[in-house]
């Protein structure tokens, strides 16, 4: 796990083709969608969710004990290595992390404190991405309207 910037991450998909057009993100193949795993630990919720095309789920948890979130990338089914992200990013202070390999069924959990801030958060699983930004503001309102962005390759 590591802290980096968005740019980053963003380079690293244009560079690896990442950002082609893209359907909007589908259910999960046989109608089956990746389960969050307990994985960011004990008091986390899941609070948000996006699918990652058909490959599995980016979930988006948050433990009000500790006023931190968690993002974890899950795979519809473990396999083969595959290159996979979970980020998240406090929008107020810049804090953020992010993990990245090739994993065979879950990348994460990454954590930023964003008691009373806006969160942004996302997955990757192999050439399909799935980001969402300025959501999950608690109690204040979002800074601006929440988006969701997919993409893939066809």
């Amino acid at each position: 796990m590591q802290a980096v910037g968005a740019s980053l991450i963003a380079v690293g998909a244009i560079g690896a083709g990442l950002l082609a057009t893209a359907p909007a993100a589908g259910a999960a193949t046989n109608g089956a969608s990746a389960a969050y795993n307990g994985v960011c630990g004990s008091g986390y919720k899941v609070v948000n969710s996006m699918p990652i095309g058909t490959t599995g789920t980016v979930y988006l948890t948050y433990n009000s004990s500790t006023g931190k979130n968690c993002t974890v990338t899950i795979r519809n089914t473990t396999g083969t290595p595959t290159y996979m992200v979970a980020y998240v990013r406090n929008v107020d202070s810049g804090e953020e992390m992010y993990d990245a390999d090739d994993y065979r069924s879950y990348a994460g959990p990454v954590y930023a404190f964003a008691r009373g801030a806006c969160v942004e958060w996302g997955g990757v699983i192999g050439n399909l991405q799935a980001w969402n930004y300025g959501s999950n503001c608690g109690t204040l309102a979002a800074k601006g309207p929440q988006k969701d962005w997919f993409a893939g390759r066809r």
